[in-house]
């Protein structure tokens, strides 16, 4: 049914608690299991004026590589093959772009459940790629402590 699962993550706690219905999915499907990491830099200019640009860019991938190293470590110890990739631009629109031209079968991701005036001003990535991704997308909710 599924032969590529696509994780898009920032790192956070709520994409770390997907990662196991992720992982777990792919071990069942016998699926390979695609993680992803967009570094958003549209607004670095604005929230952080003094600092350049380009490195700030850097620390962004870097940041994005230290995650999928987690990720890759993760999946291989629960016997799932993994391919890793760290891109730029806008969170929801590269993750859809990259389901579409990767062949995923199945986008699991994290959502902050974000309720109230903020979803409808602002909506979430979660929501977007629910919207616009050809693949289904399942989102996990980060348990509540």
């Amino acid at each position: 049914m599924y032969s590529r699962i696509l994780f898009p993550t920032d790192g956070s706690d709520c994409a770390d608690a997907a990662l196991d219905h992720a992982i777990e999915h792919a071990r069942t499907y016998d699926a390979t299991l695609v993680g992803l990491y967009v570094a958003d830099v549209r607004e670095v200019g604005y929230a952080a004026p003094a600092l350049s640009l380009e490195r700030v860019r850097e620390a962004l991938l870097e940041s994005g590589e230290q995650v999928l190293g987690r990720v890759a470590e993760r999946a291989r110890e629960a016997g799932v093959e993994v391919e890793t990739a760290v891109t730029e631009g806008t969170p929801a629109s590269e993750i859809i772009r990259h389901a579409d031209e990767r062949d995923i079968d199945l986008v699991v991701m994290g959502t902050h459940g974000r309720s109230g005036i903020d979803r409808y001003l602002i909506g979430s990535v979660a929501e977007r790629v629910v919207r616009g991704s050809d693949a289904p997308v399942l989102t996990v909710r980060q348990e509540s402590s």
